[in-house]
C-alpha cells in the first residue's frame, strides 16, 4: 500500500467535511461495489478492511473450501486453497486477500468515481440536514480567513466551511480572523448536487432576527415588527406595534439604558436604526416613517395608487429627504408608498383638496421622532441609534 494513501484519505475527508471514520465507511462501500462488478455472485462474500492506525487496507474475498470443482468465485478447491493457506480444510472459509493493484484500469476508475459520488452524497445530505431548519434564520459563525483583494470570507460553523461574499458584507465592515459573526442564511441552492448556503450581512431580515433575539417581547409576539427597510451599513428603519396596551413597543426595543438597541447596533457595525411606531392610518405611518423630520401634512389622493405628497416646514426639507435621498427612500420602502416631499415654500398645504383625515392626513405639524443620542431618547419615543 502506498505510504501516502492514508494521508490522501484524510485529505479527501477534510475536503468533503467528513471525519476519518465517515471517509473509511465511504471507501469501504465504494470498494465493495467495485469488486462486486468483477465478482457479481460474491455480493455477500466481500469484506473490506481499513485501519489507518495500522496502515491496513485489504479487500478480502470469503470463499467456501470445497473438494470438487468450484461452482463460482464463492468457492475454492481445497488444493488451491492450501497454496494460499496451508491450514485450509474442506468445509472451512478461506479469507482470500485480493491484489487490488491487479484490478483492471476500468475497475479502478469505477471505484474512484464511486468514492467521489458517495462522498458527495454524504456531504450533501449532511449539509442539508444541518441547515434545513436554519434557512431564513441567523447563525453565529467564526471568521477563518479573509481573501486579500477580493474580500470574500471563509466562515466556520459547526465544522462546516461557509463563504460570505464581499457583496453580502456590510459596507465598511472589516472582518478579522477569529471574529464571531452573526450571518443571515438567505437560502440554500443547488440542493440536488452540491448545496450552497447563501449567507448575508446586508439582508433586511438580519435586522429582524437580531431584534427577535434581543427583544423577548418580539420573540413572544407581544411586540410585532410590521415592516423593515434597510440600507446596509448606513441606516435601517423598523416599524413596530404592541398587541398589549400595557407594553410600549418602542421602549421594549430600546431596552433599559438602551441595552437592547445598542447590542444590535454593535452587531451591525454601528449602523443607525430608526424605530418607528406603526399606524394603520397610512398618513400617520408615512409621517412617522420620515423621522427625524417633522411633517406638516400628508396628502393621499388615491390610496389604491399608493402615492402621496408630504408637506414639511422649509427648514425640515433637507432632513426629510436625507443625504442622497436616503431618508425618503427608506421611508418609501418602509410604508410601500411613493413619497413626493414638498416644502411650505413650494406648495401651500391649505390648497390641497380636502379628503377624509382618518385615511389621508397626518395631523397638522405631526411631531416626528427626534433624532438624538441614545442616552437622550425617552423609552416612549422612536429611536434613531448610532449617531
Amino acid at each position: 500500500m502506498d505510504s501516502n494513501f492514508f494521508e490522501i484519505l484524510s485529505a479527501l475527508g477534510t475536503e468533503n467535511s467528513l471525519n476519518m471514520q465517515e471517509t473509511i465507511e465511504t471507501l469501504k462501500s465504494a470498494m465493495q461495489k467495485s469488486v462486486q462488478r468483477i465478482y457479481p455472485e460474491c455480493k455477500e462474500a466481500i469484506r473490506v478492511d481499513i485501519d489507518p492506525e495500522q496502515k491496513i487496507f485489504d479487500v478480502v474475498l470469503l470463499q467456501n473450501v470445497v473438494e470438487g470443482e468450484p461452482v463460482n468465485h464463492t468457492e475454492i478447491n481445497i488444493d488451491e486453497a492450501r497454496t494460499i493457506d496451508p491450514n485450509a480444510y474442506v468445509g472451512g472459509i478461506l479469507e482470500h486477500k485480493l491484489d487490488i493493484s491487479k484490478f483492471s484500469r476500468a475497475s479502478a476508475q469505477s471505484a474512484k468515481q464511486s468514492i467521489k459520488g458517495d462522498l458527495r452524497d454524504i456531504n450533501r445530505d449532511r449539509i442539508l440536514k444541518k441547515f434545513a431548519d436554519k434557512e431564513n434564520d441567523i447563525i453565529t459563525a467564526t471568521v477563518m480567513q479573509v481573501e486579500p483583494g477580493r474580500g470574500s470570507a471563509t466562515l466556520m460553523y459547526d465544522k462546516t466551511e461557509l463563504y460570505l461574499l464581499r457583496q453580502e458584507q456590510i459596507p465598511g465592515e472589516i472582518l478579522q480572523e477569529g471574529m464571531q459573526l452573526k450571518v443571515y442564511i438567505s437560502g440554500i441552492v443547488n440542493k440536488n448536487k452540491k448545496p450552497i448556503i447563501k449567507l448575508s450581512r446586508v439582508h433586511r431580515d438580519l435586522v429582524k432576527r437580531l431584534f427577535e433575539l434581543e427583544v423577548p417581547e418580539i420573540y413572544d409576539g407581544i411586540v410585532q415588527i410590521k415592516s423593515i427597510s434597510r440600507e446596509a451599513g448606513m441606516r435601517s428603519k423598523i416599524a413596530v406595534v404592541s398587541t398589549d396596551p400595557n407594553v410600549d413597543a418602542i421602549g421594549s426595543c430600546i431596552g433599559s439604558k438602551h441595552s437592547r438597541i445598542s447590542a444590535i447596533v454593535r452587531e451591525l457595525n454601528g449602523e443607525k436604526i430608526d424605530i418607528i411606531p406603526y399606524s394603520e392610518n397610512p398618513a400617520e405611518f408615512i409621517a412617522n416613517a420620515l423621522s427625524p423630520a417633522r411633517v406638516r401634512k400628508v396628502y393621499i389622493p388615491n390610496p389604491e395608487e399608493r402615492a402621496c405628497t408630504v408637506i414639511v416646514p422649509n427648514e425640515q426639507l433637507s432632513l426629510a429627504i436625507g443625504n442622497r435621498g436616503q431618508n425618503a427612500k427608506l421611508a418609501a420602502k418602509l410604508t410601500g408608498y411613493k413619497i413626493d416631499i414638498k416644502s411650505d415654500a413650494e406648495i401651500d398645504p391649505d390648497s390641497l383638496p380636502d379628503t377624509p383625515p382618518a385615511e389621508n392626513h397626518a395631523p397638522e405639524d405631526a411631531p416626528a421622532v427626534p433624532e438624538t443620542a441614545p442616552e437622550e431618547v425617552p423609552e416612549t419615543s422612536g429611536e434613531t441609534q448610532g449617531e
